[in-house]
């Protein structure tokens, strides 16, 4: 067993959403990116992708890839999800990185717009609801850009996007948890996410001990894949101050 990076992907994205971030790291750290139930292929656990389901996902992937403990790096559902492995298995994590994301629960209005897209995506298909993702990206994000998400949720199946979001919507508060993080935090939000603003995930990092908040500038709200080079630099130097990485 070592330690090592796990990279815990957004809705309703995959695994692949971190290829910058692990082919930057690749040979410099064990690092790895894990699919949540239902995504990438993998099987779902039900009608609802709880967090508690998926945080299990997380352990399941820690114990295959062999690694004890890892700086968990969750980006808005994966942060959900973080938080929730951060509450039942903390013995697991080493240090956490928490990007474009939030503690609070939804709100009922919230709650009634996660349940229309898993009833849409069920009767209609994942593409449905591609014109709804473009607020996952910048406005002034690129073609590319846009392509490879476009791509990555095109190739969802309806049945994980709406345990999903099924799963969000009845996410609990996490603001609670915040005060007792004891392991090396960084918490990371972006000037043109469309979905969390800004204010809203500093507020993690105030109230989490000892917290570093970064703010990357020209991003959205998939900060790692518009802006990977501002993302990697950040995640390396939290990487260094959690001492899995030497600095250079």
């Amino acid at each position: 067993m070592t330690d090592g990076v796990l990279l815990v992907h957004a809705f309703p994205l995959d695994a692949r959403m971190w290829q910058e971030q692990q082919s930057s790291l690749a040979g410099r750290v064990p690092i790895a990116a894990v699919n949540l139930p239902g995504f990438g292929g993998t099987s779902l656990n039900g009608d609802v992708t709880t967090m508690e389901l998926a945080a299990q996902r997380i352990v399941q992937e820690l114990d295959r890839i062999g690694f004890d403990r890892a700086v968990v790096c969750g980006l808005s559902m994966g942060g959900y999800v973080t938080l929730e492995l951060w509450r039942r298995h903390s013995d697991r994590v080493l240090g956490l990185v928490f990007a474009n994301t939030k503690a609070e629960p939804d709100s009922e209005e919230g709650k009634q717009r996660r349940r229309e897209v898993a009833d849409l995506v069920l009767a209609e298909g994942t593409a449905a609801i591609l014109e709804q993702m473009r607020t996952l990206v910048s406005l002034e994000a690129t073609s590319d850009v846009w392509g490879f998400v476009e791509g990555i949720v095109r190739s969802q199946t309806p049945e994980a996007v709406a345990a999903a979001s099924l799963g969000m919507a009845s996410r609990p508060d996490s603001r609670p948890d915040l005060s007792g993080i004891d392991v090396p935090t960084l918490v990371i939000s972006s000037e043109g996410d469309r979905l969390i603003a800004s204010e809203v995930t500093a507020g993690m990092a105030e109230a989490i001990p000892g917290a570093e908040f970064a703010i990357i500038d020209g991003a959205g709200h998939l900060s790692n894949v518009e802006r990977p080079i501002e993302f990697n630099r950040l995640l390396e130097q939290h990487l260094q101050r959690c001492g899995l990485l030497r600095g250079s």
